[in-house]
């Protein structure tokens, strides 16, 4: 009896350990999380709205799409996932 009173009180202790480590950490990202929305209620920066505005003011060249991909890419590659045999068809889920 004696045996198993020892094992439950290391198991009570080995939880309660476990349980004051994720308090720990449970503040510990309290307090980020709080600075973090400090950081967010700021307002911008003159300096940083300027470098907003600078990068948005940047634009594709007329060649290019907005995307980044050539009009016959994608007509190309519609024609070929028609013709696309991967062979999916022999597997059986059971």
């Amino acid at each position: 009896m004696s045996d198993d009173a020892t094992d439950l009180e290391d198991r009570v202790a080995e939880l309660e350990a476990t349980v004051r480590g994720l308090t720990e950490e449970l503040v510990d990202a309290g307090e980020r999380i709080r600075a973090l929305e400090a950081e967010l209620d700021q307002p911008p920066s003159t300096d940083a709205l300027r470098q907003a505005r600078d990068q948005s003011a940047i634009e594709p060249a007329d060649d290019q799409p907005a995307d980044g991909t050539d009009a016959d890419d994608t007509e190309d590659d519609a024609a070929t996932d028609d013709t696309d045999d991967s062979g999916l068809d022999d597997i059986i889920v059971a």
